[in-house]
């Protein structure tokens, strides 16, 4: 799970998004990320969590900040979940687990009573230098901008 702290340097990655575009940490450098992990494209509490930082896009502009989304899905699902929901960012197809594994949010998760591997909802905030300034594990779905504009 995840051992990384706020201070730390956040893990390096490139990964491919929804249209098959490589993109790294080092793309971001300058601007601040608010790179979030989810379960899965298209379910309600994800598409909440999307739909709520679209909808605040804005303001995550105003501030200097860039967004990126994580998951396990295939591109064609992540694309489908940015065409759907008219998402103004990109989200990265991880299906190997390279960028989960790496910030830790793969693990053990209970859900409806069973227990199953699977992706954390956490959100991480990367300032411009690459390090990390904030880690949201208790994500709400419906109010997220505000835990990060906070």
């Amino acid at each position: 799970m995840i051992t990384l702290k706020i201070g730390d340097k956040a893990p390096k990655f490139e990964a491919l998004d929804q249209d098959g575009n490589a993109i790294k940490l080092t793309d971001y450098k300058g601007k601040k990320l608010v790179l979030f992990f989810y379960p899965k494209a298209s379910t309600p509490g994800c598409t909440m969590e999307a739909c709520n930082l679209r909808d605040n896009y804005h303001q995550f502009l105003a501030k200097g900040y860039a967004v990126l989304g994580v998951s396990a899905d295939s591109a064609k699902r992540q694309q489908n979940f940015i065409t759907k929901n008219e998402l103004p960012f990109p989200l990265l197809a991880d299906e190997d687990k390279q960028v989960i594994n790496a910030f830790g949010v793969w693990g053990p998760k209970k859900f409806m009573g069973r227990e199953f591997d699977g992706i954390h909802r956490t959100t991480f905030i990367i300032d411009e230098n690459g390090i990390i300034e904030d880690i949201i594990t208790k994500v709400k779905t419906k109010e997220h901008t505000s835990q990060i504009l906070k």
